[in-house]
């Protein structure tokens, strides 16, 4: 049964997906002079009761084990469904319920929890294979299977590190006196300077990947502007989304530790 607190923490969830949407620019991602906020936004609420159910599954389970790995594939896999009709197809947050699912089932088993205790927990769960997972190959996988990259289960078995990384950089750009949305910015592009996206090398394989990499570093690092960054990921096609779900899992978490 799902309770109060587990819709909680899927609205909580979700929460981190328009206010990434919200930064202007975001490099080579959607954001607030292109496209659809109503549609984005509703994308993201068809995902609150799969993520709900999740935390109820995992509340009731228990422990980060097998069996829990397994009722949260198949609750994600409807999700997906539910996520595909709600927005008619186009992926707009396609990739994001498996970071989100996995830290809310986290935060479901231990409420109150640090943002270390809850990556490790869905690194535990990550750990699992699932055996009623479709056995055709989706894009992800099989870019790392050609490239050696980690990819998102690979981020999610070594227990988030890249959501680790974007706290410590909102942290630390608070603590220097930035403004939310710059504070934002700078984790999210922190994120993208080392992310094995296997998204980025579907698009434009490693040198893309190389691309999206060194130019968010040199963002960074003050060598080139934001603005050039951007226009040269849209001219490219290159669109680091899987930086961006990280960036909400890491919001998610920041929102839980109040």
């Amino acid at each position: 049964m799902v309770s109060s607190e587990d819709g909680r923490l899927g609205r909580a969830a979700v929460a981190g997906l328009p206010a990434g949407a919200a930064l202007t620019p975001s490099p080579g991602l959607s954001d607030g002079r292109e496209g659809d906020p109503g549609a984005l936004r509703w994308a993201g609420e068809a995902m609150v009761p799969g993520l709900a159910a999740m935390a109820a599954v995992a509340r009731r389970v228990g422990e980060a084990g097998k069996g829990l790995r397994v009722e949260l594939g198949a609750i994600g896999r409807a999700a997906e469904r539910d996520m595909a009709r709600a927005d008619g197809g186009r992926g707009l947050h396609h990739g994001a319920l498996w970071p989100l699912g996995l830290l809310v089932a986290g935060a479901a088993l231990a409420p109150g929890g640090t943002p270390e205790e809850l990556t490790g927990f869905a690194r535990q769960i990550a750990a699992h294979p699932d055996p009623r997972a479709p056995r055709t190959p989706t894009i992800g996988s099989a870019m790392s299977v050609r490239f050696g990259a980690a990819g998102a289960k690979g981020e999610a078995r070594a227990g988030f590190p890249h959501v680790r990384r974007a706290l410590d950089a909102l942290d630390a750009a608070r603590r220097g006196g930035a403004r939310e949305p710059e504070a934002r910015l700078r984790a999210l592009l922190v994120v993208m300077t080392t992310l094995q996206d296997t998204g980025l090398l579907h698009a434009g394989g490693p040198h893309g990947l190389r691309e999206v990499q060194d130019g968010a570093r040199g963002v960074v690092e003050g060598r080139l502007a934001l603005d050039d960054f951007d226009r040269r990921l849209r001219e490219r096609g290159l669109s680091p989304r899987g930086s961006g779900h990280l960036l909400a899992a890491a919001l998610f978490l920041d929102a839980l530790r109040g």
